[in-house]
């Protein structure tokens, strides 16, 4: 059971049957208290009342009547009875003075004795009327009680629902809302209890909003990158057609070769970018030496550095450092790395990547001398299809934002800094593989 009011209404109906009962048996108890105190009083009184009168042992109408429950004994000095109103009944033959409760065959009675002029005077009534008349009284002060708590149950059945309203009031606006119906929920009327959750419900409309704007922006900008491509392969077709000789026709056919392989490299990005998108799903991370990484990725872009006449190679190389993470998107952070220093380091140019370990901290860097990036555009550079102005270098805009994404997915940090000598210098610091572990 996880509903609120059923728990509260529970809680306090529960709560508050405790508190009836409790009081009940209290009260209950302090009746009958009250009860034997008053039937004390009335023995005492009626002792204090026969005392000045005189007794001649006519007590044969009194003795018949089976009403009497208060019984009259009297002795005189010598311990003779002179009077006794149950001549056939049973009651201790010695009384002692004042209150006392003795036991006969007949049961327990309560007796209260006084002297007077030599005279012993006892009052006696049975335990077991004093009981029943107690308990009758008492049970009768419990009858509120009795008529309290269906009523008590019914009032905290009003308050909980009338003060819970405002949460279903709330349930049902959010109910209500359409996805796009993104606006922040108003505060006004909220209970103080329920802003945190308004509030963490407004924070994730925010991002919710953000995130569609995002998405929009991205299949906008993707439709815009792949119909440049699309419509060059269109008309690069038409040439081909159109050729009139075969050198025109092989010319035409190279530029469409190249279109084809552009395009195939968005897509092939788009589809990167998508894979390491947060909630995507991820195979099981491992232990991943950045070393190798390197080594490898190096050798894959041998070719592409020698056909620019760049020096690409490795710099120090740590063979400790180990990282916790999916092999194939590291593999990818870097290539993309490579590649973009290899892509804008003009011919005769470097680039070195190294790899490393500082305590628990595992790091990976890519260095070239090429143009650099200016310190204001930054951060611009991470967003999607973002080309810094003039550029003459083809690319589709995606490398860094799938660094990024995958950097994130693995807890990393990307650190753009100029390089020694002039360049630009990319660090990745990654929580090592025992602490990633550790976590």
């Amino acid at each position: 059971m996880n509903s609120i009011r059923k728990k509260l209404l529970l809680a306090l109906i529960g709560a508050m049957s405790l508190v009836l009962l409790v009081g009940a048996w209290a009260t209950y108890g302090a009746a009958r208290e009250e009860a034997n105190s008053i039937f004390d009083y009335h023995l005492e009184q009626i002792a204090l009342a026969v005392r000045d009168q005189e007794f001649n042992g006519r007590t044969g109408a009194l003795a018949s009547d089976e009403r009497l429950e208060i019984v009259l004994r009297i002795w005189d000095r010598n311990g003779l009875t002179i009077y006794y109103s149950r001549p056939h009944g049973e009651l201790p033959d010695v009384a002692r003075l004042g209150f006392s409760t003795e036991r006969t065959a007949s049961g327990a009675w309560r007796i209260y004795a006084v002297q007077h002029r030599g005279q012993t005077i006892a009052v006696a009534q049975p335990m077991k009327v004093r009981a029943r008349i107690a308990a009758a009284a008492a049970l009768r002060t419990l009858i509120p009680f009795v008529v309290l708590l269906p009523l008590a149950a019914l009032l905290i059945w009003f308050v909980v629902g009338r003060e819970l309203r405002p949460l279903t009031g709330l349930a049902g606006s959010v109910a209500r809302r359409t996805p796009d119906a993104l606006d922040p929920i108003g505060e006004a009327g909220v209970p103080d209890e329920a802003l945190p959750l308004v509030r963490a419900l407004n924070d994730l409309l925010t991002r919710l909003q953000t995130a569609l704007k995002t998405q929009r922006d991205f299949i906008a900008d993707a439709a815009h990158e792949l119909r440049t491509p699309l419509t060059a392969l269109q008309l690069q077709a038409q040439l081909i057609e159109r050729a009139e000789d075969n050198q025109t026709r092989q010319a035409a056919l190279a530029d469409l070769r190249a279109g084809l392989e552009r395009t195939t490299h968005v897509v092939s990005q788009l589809l990167t970018l998508a894979r390491n998108e947060p909630g995507a799903a991820h195979p099981a991370p491992g232990d991943v030496n950045l070393a190798d990484l390197c080594r490898q990725s190096v050798i894959d872009h041998a070719t592409l550095a020698a056909a620019r006449n760049i020096d690409l190679g490795l710099a120090d190389c740590a063979s400790d450092a180990t990282v916790s993470g999916q092999a194939a998107a590291l593999r990818t952070l870097l290539d993309n790395l490579v590649a973009n220093a290899v892509r804008y380091t003009p011919p005769g140019g470097r680039v070195d990547v190294a790899c490393g370990r500082d305590d628990d901290t595992a790091w990976l860097t890519v260095q070239d001398n090429g143009p650099g990036i200016p310190l204001d555009e930054r951060e611009r550079v991470f967003d999607r299809f973002y080309r810094r102005p003039g550029q003459t270098a083809s690319g589709s805009g995606l490398g860094l934002s799938i660094v990024q994404a995958i950097a994130r997915q693995h807890g990393a940090r990307v650190a753009l800094a100029d390089a020694p000598g002039g360049g630009l210098l990319v660090r990745v610091d990654f929580p090592s593989a025992e602490t990633a572990g550790g976590h």
